[in-house]
């Protein structure tokens, strides 16, 4: 991470971007914005920033949508975004930490705070990518009709590219490494879920995921077994 670490905000709402730009420089933050979000999504992309403030509601596109393109995006999946709100209900919470957006914030709030959430963010990035050892060049996973590049973070399913997001690359990726044994759905959101994301959602989010990687799989999903009371298995033996 450069020492400015750049930060994008999207939201169209001037007092609000002028407010967050004026706080995160002051701390030394670079901060890049846009009140629109298919634009956003554009600089997201572009200028791959360190982390993103996005809004729900936005012109062009919604901040939901937003968040669901990105972590399917190779070179954006690891970009954490905190997403802005006025709503409070815990299912449009879920939602959105579903669709990729890693802390949840309810407006009106504290700039000071949203400071304090963008350094542990930032903190929390730092640390896990700090703790992956590099990846060699090329290696390679593969079952039946199923190839998994996990360095290039590329899949393959009868040789046609496979688009999986983030949660589900995860989830296989931990599936296939735990080699055949059983993985509970509390070791699953450790293992798949990035920072404090696996104490805000509960279990059945995996069930989902799990059946969304199942549907993509095609004949591999057989492979893919439920354990009854236990979890999941990949049997990569079968």
């Amino acid at each position: 991470m450069s020492s400015a670490p750049r930060i994008l905000i999207i939201d169209d709402e001037k007092n609000i971007v002028e407010a967050l730009r004026y706080n995160l420089d002051r701390e030394g933050f670079e901060t890049l914005f846009s009140l629109d979000g298919l634009e956003g999504l554009e600089l997201a992309r572009s200028q791959l920033p360190d982390l993103i403030i996005s809004d729900w509601m936005l012109p062009g596109l919604t901040g939901l949508e937003l968040c669901r393109r990105l972590s399917t995006l190779e070179e954006t999946r690891h970009i954490p975004i905190i997403l802005l709100t006025v709503r409070s209900d815990e299912t449009d919470k879920v939602l959105g930490l579903e669709m990729g957006a890693h802390d949840y914030v309810t407006k009106p709030f504290s700039t000071r705070e949203m400071v304090a959430r963008v350094k542990a963010a930032l903190r929390r990035q730092e640390a896990l990518t700090a703790r992956q050892a590099p990846p060699p060049e090329s290696e390679m996973f593969q079952l039946g009709a199923l190839k998994v590049d996990w360095a290039r973070h590329r899949a393959f399913l009868d040789e046609q590219p496979l688009e999986l997001t983030s949660k589900e690359f995860n989830l296989l990726k931990a599936l296939a490494e735990a080699r055949g044994r059983v993985l509970s759905r509390e070791q699953l959101l450790d293992l798949a879920w990035d920072y404090e994301q696996a104490s805000n959602i509960n279990t059945r989010t995996v069930d989902l995921h799990v059946s969304q990687l199942r549907r993509k799989l095609g004949p591999v999903s057989r492979r893919l077994v439920t354990v009854k009371n236990a979890g999941y298995r990949l049997d990569q033996d079968a």
